[in-house]
């Protein structure tokens, strides 16, 4: 009996929008495990199970989403939902993506700032803290891995660190000064700069899909200059309608307006995936503008891990406890503060998304050729690298020493983050079963101690 051949199978039916916002629902919930988790469950049920789109359409889609700022998982969806059904798709793509994690971490956040000092929290939290201060240890090297691939790569890692470590240089100066130094090293020494990369090709095939190799380009996906003013100017609007609104309700120093600034800027510095721009938002929520503590910004890193949607949702945390705290709409609503304040977090973050890919997809799709990383980009990723093992760092100092370097060493914390690192580098342990497990550890320990 010969073998049946999938590059056989027909293309499926037309998918109707509707079938697919069923799809970019259940997305929504089970969009576990960061952007490699998510993108592979796209590529399972977009392009192997139901074989929406080819492989290689796929891969040259998450190309383009790679040298993007902002969470490239998402961000695939979004063209994705646009490339089958219009503007409308991508919207409902996108949002459906990123909105169950939203309303999850409001809830999420308010348990957390109005039951954290019962013990069985505090013991959760615990064991907690010391699995993300792993978590981003091991995301320093798992980067650093793959985009430290020459000496000079390590020398802008290594800059980058001291930079921010030393001389508390800001996250985005250190991002332009390392895209000049990409742009100029890539002149000057092009073979050290050709590490970067995204995914390649694939030969594979699972069968003729909806949107196949070959299938030309939809009329709404062509290139046309009044569709790039007409996403530009709507955009702008989008963005500068709210702050407006904002600034004339709380003016430029309140709380809202300050949240909405920032985050955007947050949102156009997120080369290299969540963990690259952590660092600015501790800067920023952290240091300059007090809206939480450090101590709960990792606390808030270990919810957004364990959630769905991409990591950078943190920020809808940071946004909650911030609004939450500073008492925005008074003391008689704290938790309509919170939640307002995370719903504007998540529009100025996730906003420029859509604007990115609504108005470079055209340009995606006129070229079927693989995209590659820049050479400032991969200058980016090294420096990224950098600032990310400076995060690491600042979380263990708050870990370990929680009272200060004059004070006690937590040896028990000590020795749940090496274990969980350990799980994490070694045994490739799934990051929501090591948090999991450290947060038991935890609640353990604080109950013995009782």
């Amino acid at each position: 009996m010969l073998e049946s051949d999938d590059t056989t199978l027909s293309p499926p039916k037309t998918v109707s929008f509707w079938a697919a916002f069923a799809f970019w629902l259940k997305l929504g919930f089970i969009s576990f495990g960061g952007p490699a988790g998510q993108i592979s469950i796209m590529h399972q049920e977009l392009v192997e199970r139901r074989r929406w789109i080819s492989e290689r359409r796929f891969l040259h889609a998450l190309n383009y989403c790679m040298v993007l700022p902002g969470p490239e998982a998402q961000q695939l969806a979004i063209y994705i939902g646009w490339l089958m059904h219009r503007t409308l798709g991508g919207i409902v793509a996108g949002t459906l993506f990123v909105l169950p994690s939203l309303f999850i971490l409001i809830a999420l956040s308010w348990a957390y700032i109005a039951y954290g000092d019962l013990p069985l929290v505090a013991g959760l939290f615990y064991g907690i803290k010391p699995a993300v201060t792993a978590i981003v240890f091991q995301a320093a090297h798992r980067i650093g891995s793959r985009a430290l691939k020459n000496k000079l790569l390590w020398g802008i890692a290594i800059a980058a660190f001291v930079a921010i470590f030393a001389a508390n240089i800001p996250f985005p100066a250190i991002v332009a000064i390392a895209a000049l130094l990409g742009y100029v090293g890539g002149k000057l020494y092009p073979e050290q700069f050709k590490v970067g990369g995204g995914h390649g090709s694939s030969a594979k095939s699972f069968g003729a899909a909806l949107i196949d190799d070959h299938t030309p380009t939809p009329a709404h996906a062509r290139f046309s200059w009044s569709r790039v003013l007409k996403v530009i100017v709507i955009g702008a609007l989008l963005w500068a309608i709210p702050i407006a609104l904002l600034m004339s309700w709380f003016g430029l120093d309140g709380v809202f307006t300050q949240m909405g600034l920032f985050f955007t800027k947050a949102a156009l510095l997120t080369f290299g995936g969540a963990y690259a721009v952590l660092p600015y938002v501790f800067q920023g929520a952290v240091e300059h503008y007090g809206w939480l503590s450090a101590t709960q910004m990792i606390d808030g890193l270990g919810l957004g891990e364990t959630t769905p949607g991409p990591l950078i949702m943190v920020v809808a945390f940071v946004g909650f406890i911030g609004g939450y705290l500073k008492e925005v709409f008074g003391p008689e609503a704290l938790f309509l503060s919170g939640a307002t304040a995370a719903t504007l977090v998540t529009w100025f973050t996730f906003l420029p998304s859509f604007v990115f890919i609504l108005l470079g997809g055209p340009l995606v799709e006129s070229t079927h050729g693989n995209l590659k990383f820049t050479a400032p980009l991969t200058a980016i990723t090294a420096a990224v690298v950098g600032v990310i093992l400076d995060l690491a760092l600042f979380f263990g100092y708050h870990v370990l020493w929680p009272t200060g370097l004059s004070g006690r060493f937590d040896v028990t914390s000590a020795v749940i983050a090496l274990a969980a690192f350990i799980a994490l580098l070694r045994y490739k342990a799934n990051v929501i079963h090591v948090i999991a497990a450290c947060a038991v550890i935890g609640l353990l320990v604080k109950l013995l101690a009782l």
